[in-house]
């Protein structure tokens, strides 16, 4: 790993959400890392920030980056995903209405984090979830 930069994820934090998502994109941007890598990275990294902001209690995503890969790593705190396997389904949501009226919640976050990574583990249980996502760089 060359670099490595922390960004914390607050819960409940809409007026914030997709800051940590976009400053990522401009980091990759600025490096010169291809249009669509960047592209895919911001995708997922939305969805993840969001999903941290919907159903956590806040965490932190991490992004490492190497001469091969681009690591985001996001660290949360409780409740955990019961139902991994359910979870990843399109459309299947937890969150509550006052979220989906909010625009947010669609059951879209894992389905689109899985499609556009290169490699995804998901570890959940009561105490948090960790997700590491791996894209490879060509």
């Amino acid at each position: 790993m060359n670099y490595q930069e922390r960004f914390p994820v607050e819960a409940g934090d809409f007026a914030s959400a997709g800051e940590v998502s976009a400053t990522i994109k401009q980091k990759l941007k600025k490096i010169g890392v291809a249009q669509a890598l960047v592209r895919r990275v911001a995708i997922v990294s939305y969805e993840a920030e969001l999903n941290m902001i919907i159903h956590s209690l806040g965490g932190e995503m991490v992004l490492e980056l190497s001469p091969r890969e681009i690591r985001i790593i996001c660290d949360d705190v409780g409740p955990g995903i019961p139902d991994i396997s359910l979870a990843m389904q399109e459309g299947y949501s937890t969150a509550p209405e006052s979220i989906r009226m909010m625009g947010f919640g669609a059951g879209m976050g894992l389905p689109n984090i899985s499609k556009n990574v290169d490699d995804l583990k998901i570890k959940s249980d009561p105490s948090g979830t960790r997700m590491e996502m791996v894209f490879f760089i060509a």
